[in-house]
């Protein structure tokens, strides 16, 4: 078993300015140990702010060397949910088939899935992607692409698994 390192960032004004507490970490602290089987190596909250959502992505990658990364929150249509922005401008490539099925599994459970603006990509060797704000989506999300994420990494970082059986088709 691999031991990635994972970063989570909350993007949330009132949950930054400590006005409330942070009701999705607690469960994407679970889901991570639950179907990654690693803790979550760093956390922080940011308000939703296009230069201090970029520099603590940039941060938590480049210089904490996050495996993972997973931002929640910001990622609707209020003109304050900017996430999916910054991280188009951080990540150096993209993986839209990850984004593809969080809207399909969201979907599944109500048509305003349909609007979020969630994104996933890579920058370098990390694995980066967004999950909404909402607790019940952050866990829908999450489990729509958790059986991927092992893979995705391995792939990505060229270790053990990188060249493993894909079900005799040639992805």
């Amino acid at each position: 078993m691999s031991e990635w390192k994972v970063g989570v960032i909350t993007a949330s004004d009132s949950i930054a300015r400590n006005e409330r507490a942070d009701d999705r970490i607690m469960l994407l602290r679970q889901l991570i140990r639950d179907w990654l089987k690693v803790e979550v190596a760093v956390y922080r909250s940011v308000e939703d702010n296009m230069e201090e959502l970029q520099e603590q992505m940039i941060e938590l990658v480049d210089r904490e060397k996050c495996d993972l990364l997973i931002v929640t929150g910001g990622t609707g249509l209020s003109p304050r949910d900017v996430t999916p922005e910054v991280t188009e401008w951080v990540m150096d490539r993209p993986v839209p088939g990850l984004a593809e099925e969080m809207r399909r599994a969201g979907l599944l459970q109500s048509r305003r899935a349909m609007l979020t603006r969630a994104v996933a990509g890579t920058r370098g060797n990390c694995l980066i992607f967004n999950l909404p704000g909402n607790p019940k989506g952050v866990e829908i999300c999450f489990k729509a692409i958790a059986d991927m994420i092992p893979d995705a990494l391995h792939i990505l970082q060229g270790t053990e698994y990188a060249d493993g059986d894909w079900g005799g088709v040639g992805w």
